[in-house]
């Protein structure tokens, strides 16, 4: 090995120790930053009381002390001459003495009282005070290793006991006072290096007293793809919880932007907590234009990783103006050219499903909604009745009947639609909760996540995937995903938070690709929108005969040709069509024709009773097979 080979490996050895021993000494200042401000602060109010006019009413107290001392002495001796000259204590002479005695005695008394007052206001330095300290165990000490010495051999430990302390002491306050070794890329902005400075042990110590922070000690900040992140230590009553509910106080002690996002987390062991401000993202500078070829909803703000969402019910939340449309196209256009779904846009406002009619089913007015709410919970009966019969516990998409993606759009207006006439949260609420299995996905959205205004407590209570972008407050917040997220402090659209999948509320940021150009819709290859008419009769995803919902809830077969008969009207016709569909109980029945409980079960009664429908042992019903007599 030549010597340009073995300087270098030298130099990088020196290199590695004193990067060791910096990043030891980085870690150990925060321990001391406290001790180190006491101290300082302690010294600094010593030295501002003393003052010249402190000095002089110190001098002043100390004469006066001494002369009380002197005329005290006095007092007491006079007092036991004249105890010693007369045997009578109620002499002239001792009771002048006695006197003289206890005025005397009094006098010092006050004396001694206004000279500590006179030290407390022109205290000795803190450094006199260490110094007088240390000599307390330091010359005791080293006076013990003298005498436990023998001829042969010192005994140095009392004196090294008091010297380590010494040293100790003064190793402790050059530690608190330590500037940390701060490395900032070149890349840092001169926000983020305002707030490494900010963060720095010494400067929050002194500072955290005044913003309500007393008790917290930062550690050393490291600046990542995902911006500033710093342990805090938690001292006293600190806890987790107490450190995030104290948000405001530590964004005026950095000083801030009320934008910057700013998360409050558990730390890896019991006592601390990590703060990580959010000055930038892993995304920054990447594509987020939504193509074809994108999986997932978007791309982790902390580790640039896409975001999928898994099928099945699904609320989509935020305020107006958060992105809410945009996010559903990526959520939806998937579907869309998946064979093997399809998309029945429920559109309360009746905006965004005109450009989703090409490749969609779509309704908008109160009446269609209902119809095709009645229509879906049909299919979803019947696919319950096959997978019973094929003993099966997933219903198996194929291109005729495949998975229904039931998209409401604006859960508050459509909540505002239903009504007794036109019932349409009842049959969602049976999506919602019997659905998954028979590949029948509910997607609830609306800008107003709050229980009884945007979301049906039977509903969200069903909801297993929830991605909610910026909301307009903490209510809404806690609503729809619990305590402790914060989606109300998001900074702005398109960055969103989901729970169901894993991710907990310690998680970055979603990005949600930018698919805000209708074009991303619009250019969706057209397909025929779904309809139960579709699904072929004797296959493995066969139906019962269609159904269709037509105005105020008459239920009828096909429209068909001119000459054909005019739809029911009665509630006979209604339930017997109906069971016909595949309702095989009373409440499939009221739940698809809206009927009241009494008048179907009239109606059952006497369809029962001439035939028309058959009701096996168990309560079943159905339409008798040709040649099949009713019991």
């Amino acid at each position: 090995m030549d010597l340009k080979a073995v300087s270098t490996k030298i130099a990088d050895g020196s290199k590695s120790a004193t990067e060791t021993i910096t990043n030891t000494l980085d870690g150990l200042a925060p321990v001391c930053a406290p001790l180190a401000l006491k101290w300082d602060t302690e010294a600094d109010r010593r030295t501002k009381l003393r003052t010249p006019e402190n000095l002089r009413k110190l001098m002043d107290a100390q004469r006066s002390y001494n002369s009380a001392r002197s005329t005290a002495a006095t007092a007491s001796a006079q007092r036991r001459t004249a105890r010693k000259g007369s045997s009578n204590p109620f002499s002239t002479a001792r009771r002048s003495a006695r006197t003289a005695d206890r005025a005397a005695s009094q006098g010092r008394s006050d004396a001694r009282a206004k000279l500590k007052e006179a030290k407390t206001n022109y205290p000795a330095t803190l450094k006199a005070r260490a110094v007088q300290a240390h000599t307390v165990h330091a010359v005791p000490g080293a006076v013990s290793s003298v005498l436990m010495s023998t001829a042969e051999q010192w005994t140095l430990w009392p004196a090294s006991v008091s010297a380590g302390l010494i040293a100790l002491n003064a190793a402790g306050l050059w530690l608190g006072r330590r500037k940390l070794t701060m490395v900032v890329d070149d890349g840092a902005s001169l926000e983020e290096r305002q707030l490494m400075e900010r963060l720095d042990p010494a400067y929050w110590v002194q500072h955290a007293s005044d913003r309500g922070l007393g008790g917290t000690v930062t550690g050393v900040p490291q600046l990542g793809g995902a911006g500033i992140t710093c342990p805090v230590r938690l001292d006293g009553q600190w806890d987790v919880a107490k450190l995030a509910g104290a948000e405001s106080h530590i964004r005026n002690l950095l000083g801030c932007r009320t934008a910057l996002r700013l998360r409050v987390t558990a730390g890896d062991r019991g006592g601390w907590a990590v703060l990580t401000l959010g000055t930038r993202t892993a995304v920054d500078g990447a594509s987020l234009l939504w193509t074809p070829e994108r999986q997932g909803i978007g791309l982790d703000t902390g580790t640039g990783e896409v975001v999928a969402l898994p099928h099945g019910r699904k609320v989509i939340a935020g305020t107006s103006g958060a992105g809410k449309s945009v996010l559903l196209r990526a959520i939806l256009a998937p579907y869309a050219l998946d064979p093997l779904a399809t998309v029945i846009y429920l559109d309360a406002k009746g905006e965004e499903s005109g450009l989703w009619r090409h490749c969609a089913r779509e309704a908008i007015d109160p009446e269609d909604i209902a119809a095709v709410v009645a229509e879906v919970v049909a299919e979803m009966l019947s696919r319950r009745d096959l997978m019973r019969e094929q003993q099966v516990a997933t219903w198996r998409a194929t291109e005729t009947r495949p998975r229904l993606v039931v998209l409401v759009d604006e859960g508050a207006d459509l909540m505002a639609m239903d009504s007794k006439k036109v019932p349409i949260l009842p049959g969602l609420e049976q999506i919602a909760r019997q659905g998954r299995s028979r590949l029948v996905d509910l997607l609830w959205c609306t800008q107003k996540p709050t229980v009884g205004d945007g979301i049906p407590s039977q509903i969200i209570g069903n909801m297993s995937v929830r991605v909610v972008l910026q909301t307009a407050g903490q209510t809404e917040t806690q609503q729809i995903m619990g305590k402790g997220w914060q989606n109300h402090m998001l900074p702005g659209p398109g960055l969103a938070y989901v729970r169901g999948t894993g991710r907990d509320m310690e998680q970055s940021a979603v990005a949600v690709w930018d698919a805000s150009d209708d074009k991303v819709v619009t250019s969706l290859p057209a397909r025929q929108p779904w309809r139960r008419e579709d699904a072929p009769a004797g296959t493995a995803g066969a139906s019962a005969p269609p159904l269709r919902l037509v105005k105020d809830y008459e239920l009828a077969p096909p429209a068909p040709a001119a000459s054909a008969p005019p739809a029911p009207a009665t509630n006979r016709d209604k339930v017997a069509a109906a069971i016909g569909a595949g309702a095989t109980t009373q409440a499939d029945v009221v739940l698809i024709t809206g009927i009241n409980k009494g008048s179907v079960s009239k109606a059952v009664a006497a369809l029962v009773k001439d035939g028309t429908v058959a009701k096996a042992a168990d309560g079943t019903l159905s339409l008798p097979v040709a040649g099949e007599v009713s019991a």
